[in-house]
């Protein structure tokens, strides 16, 4: 199935010229300090910060079996937290131009003016060697490797090339955002044993249904943008497919966690909230696969529940 054409879309970033300048900065002028501020702010993109937070957290007090050094998980929470910030600054810069096309993201702080393109370019590389310097300071080199290596793969390699040339960006995508529990985890141990893999492969499968059913309800939007989403191009068959296969895949991820010194406080907590994830995918394939109207933004959702309370498990069972 080809993907749907739209008028023609610039195939990369470009540089920012004097008038982007000048067009962020009379944006700023009438947008006020706190506007200003609130614009930076969005570039982080909060809510994924947060969510790599969730995962982050709890992967170290497994990985401590109970509470690590409160200065150490400060540092990897800020650590992280400016990683994963300067990385989405870096992003909206780079996809600016898709942006401005898609109505989920064209009140961005970029396509709205409000930001100039090379302030946000500054901003993101700022955060990003602030927070590698954290990393290299206080823990150790393997938590700093996964750190640079995150940053780099999600805005050079993701954003630049994957998202704009393959159905599979979503899969390989997933790589950076599993990564938090790597870094949490190795910040430490300094290691990574099998553990530390099992919930990464968590993170890296669940990744696919969540983005797959936001990528349904902005359909229309990645078309337009000519981002090579899977519902854009590809039949509804094969997205309800890979989204079941990818939830199978979560839920058994995380029963192979179970058995790699964890209580049956994690172990029952997997079954329950994993059965109710399968519930929710095979409802959205078997109302998609029969042309009836669906809601995509309930799995979405859900997905964001399910992984919040699995991780959840994970710290109150390292704290028992």
């Amino acid at each position: 199935m080809s993907m749907i054409t739209e008028p023609p879309v610039a195939t990369g970033p470009s540089a920012p010229n004097a008038t982007e300048v000048a067009v962020g900065t009379r944006g700023r002028q009438s947008g006020g300090a706190g506007a200003v501020i609130r614009a930076y702010v969005s570039l982080t993109k909060p809510r994924i910060v947060e969510l790599l937070l969730v995962t982050t957290v709890p992967a170290m007090m497994l990985a401590a079996q109970g509470l690590p050094s409160l200065w150490l998980t400060l540092v990897v929470l800020v650590g992280g937290a400016l990683a994963a910030g300067g990385a989405s600054a870096l992003n909206c810069y780079i996809d600016r131009d898709i942006d401005l096309l898609m109505r989920r993201t064209k009140r961005r702080p970029l396509p709205t003016h409000v930001v100039a393109p090379r302030n946000a370019l500054i901003f993101g590389l700022v955060l990003a060697a602030v927070s590698v310097t954290l990393m290299a300071t206080f823990t150790n080199w393997l938590a700093t490797v996964l750190t640079v290596a995150s940053i780099a793969y999600y805005d050079l390699v993701y954003t630049l090339w994957l998202k704009r040339t393959t159905a599979q960006n979503t899969f390989w995508g997933g790589i950076c955002g599993a990564a938090p529990v790597l870094i949490g985890w190795a910040a430490v141990t300094g290691s990574l044993p099998p553990a530390a893999w099992a919930l990464f492969a968590v993170v890296f499968f669940w990744q696919l249904p969540h983005f797959y059913a936001l990528a349904i309800k902005y359909k229309v939007d990645y078309a337009r943008a000519g981002i090579p989403m899977l519902p854009v191009v590809a039949s509804v068959r094969r997205v309800n497919l890979e989204i079941l296969v990818y939830t199978w895949l979560t839920v058994l991820s995380s029963l192979v966690v179970w058995p790699l010194g964890m209580s049956p406080i994690y172990g029952i907590t997997a079954v329950v909230v994993g059965a109710v994830f399968l519930l929710e995918a095979h409802r959205l394939a078997r109302r998609s696969s029969r042309g009836e109207a669906i809601k995509p933004m309930r799995l979405f959702h859900w997905s964001t529940t399910y992984l919040t309370i699995l991780f959840a498990a994970v710290a109150l069972d390292a704290l028992i």
